[in-house]
């Protein structure tokens, strides 16, 4: 048995096995994310409402499990380091606790031209988990998120 590995974007196919079983994974790796949600959270409430401290140390694979649990499709590259496959690459933030969500594909893909509608779809889904994800336009003018945990509520 295989341990589990969120999908960044800058791995090889996660679905080039079972796409069945990729599945079942990357829903048991979701659920156990808010197991651990709702465990850490003491005053009850909603699990979706903030990360937990897990997730706030590990950010790029909390961000990945979240993207990919929702149907959001990573890039993917071959064992040369091409891209072959357009979707969500997540690497960590400049400062600690924070991720960075890109757009890519590989050239003549179209994935500059989808990137702003698509990292908007990104942004909705971690703003539902409690992440702040903030769109910006950086360098050659492409699109990116910068995405860190959002505020607790409470103390």
């Amino acid at each position: 048995m295989s341990t589990f590995e969120a999908a960044t974007g800058d791995g090889p196919a996660p679905s080039g096995r079972d796409p069945d079983q990729r599945s079942r994974e990357v829903r048991t790796a979701f659920d156990g994310l808010l197991q651990i949600r709702r465990l850490a959270n003491r005053g009850g409430g909603d699990p979706a409402a903030s990360p937990a401290d897990w997730e706030r140390s590990r950010p790029v694979r909390a961000v990945a499990i979240a993207l990919e649990a929702a149907g959001q499709p990573p890039s993917e590259v071959d064992g040369t380091g091409a891209r072959t496959a357009t979707g969500y690459r997540v690497t960590p933030g400049e400062r600690p606790g924070t991720a960075v969500v890109e757009w890519l594909g590989p050239p003549g893909s179209g994935a500059a031209r989808a990137e702003e509608t698509a990292l908007t779809a990104c942004a909705a889904v971690l703003d539902r988990l409690g992440w702040d994800a903030l769109l910006y336009r950086g360098p050659r003018r492409r699109h990116f998120l910068e995405v860190e945990p959002g505020h607790r509520d409470g103390p």
